[in-house]
């Protein structure tokens, strides 16, 4: 059965600036890929920060710069590269020009996987500013059912379970500000445990918009126990995700069967 290497690159943003950031991650993809992964993964927003409230946040379109920057990473190294940007979809109504949270996964191959957050952050008038997503999204890495979040998702476990059966690692990129790193470390370790399945959360570090940011980046597997963690700083955190892992627990520990369905 197939595994994978995941690694969580828990990195600061430059408020607003593309250009930045792009320059300050290349060589952090690439240490990551040095490190063995197969799928890399940074944080939401990880080109701009969440700045989602101001006139002049840099938003895109459609496989805009950002996406771009993640397929040229996918490419150049040969691996899975992904994270979250503020994206205008090519099919929004002219009525409706608002970006989404979108998460995007780009393969070594071409290929690109977009998840939009479906829950925006209205304590922090994300809604306002963030068209909702509608659509779930699991992709097959290689064998490995990678199941796609963004951040404030992690608060809602019903879409977690819905797809449960079907995935055997949830991704989880965010912008969890310090203040409530509590609930996010909980809740990651939460979410692995009720659903038998992996969880990579990927914080960032630093402070933006006047807020600040303790990564606590996690990696957490099937039983829910800690793979591998981040603190404050700048860091790279690698684990192997275990299709064989998630089936031996599921086997032994037979509670998804138990879950009333609607």
């Amino acid at each position: 059965m197939p595994t994978l290497r995941f690694a969580a690159v828990q990195h600061d943003i430059v408020w607003n600036d593309r250009a930045a950031n792009f320059a300050h991650l290349e060589p952090l993809v690439a240490r990551a890929v040095g490190g063995g992964a197969d799928v890399v993964v940074l944080t939401e927003t990880f080109s701009v920060g969440f700045g989602f409230d101001d006139p002049d946040f840099a938003t895109e379109s459609e496989g805009g710069p950002s996406s771009q920057f993640l397929a040229s990473a996918a490419r150049d190294h040969g691996v899975w590269v992904g994270g979250s940007c503020p994206e205008i979809r090519h099919d929004a109504p002219v009525d409706d020009r608002r970006p989404s949270n979108c998460f995007v996964l780009a393969g070594p191959d071409g290929t690109q996987h977009r998840y939009r957050k479906i829950h925006p952050f209205s304590f922090a008038n994300e809604d306002r500013f963030v068209r909702p997503g509608t659509e779930l999204v699991t992709v097959d890495i290689e064998g490995v059912r990678a199941t796609m979040f963004v951040c404030y998702d992690l608060r809602f476990a019903d879409e977690f379970w819905t797809l449960a059966d079907d995935t055997d690692v949830y991704v989880v990129p965010a912008n969890w500000p310090e203040s409530r790193r509590e609930h996010w470390m909980t809740l990651l370790r939460a979410r692995a445990i009720e659903n038998q399945a992996y969880v990579v959360g990927v914080n960032r570090v630093g402070s933006g918009g006047g807020v600040d940011y303790s990564g606590d980046t996690r990696i957490v597997d099937p039983l829910g126990e800690l793979l591998a963690t981040g603190s404050r700083t700048e860091t790279i955190v690698f684990a192997d995700v275990s299709t064989e892992h998630v089936a031996a627990v599921r086997d032994r520990f037979r509670f998804l069967p138990d879950r009333r369905r609607a």
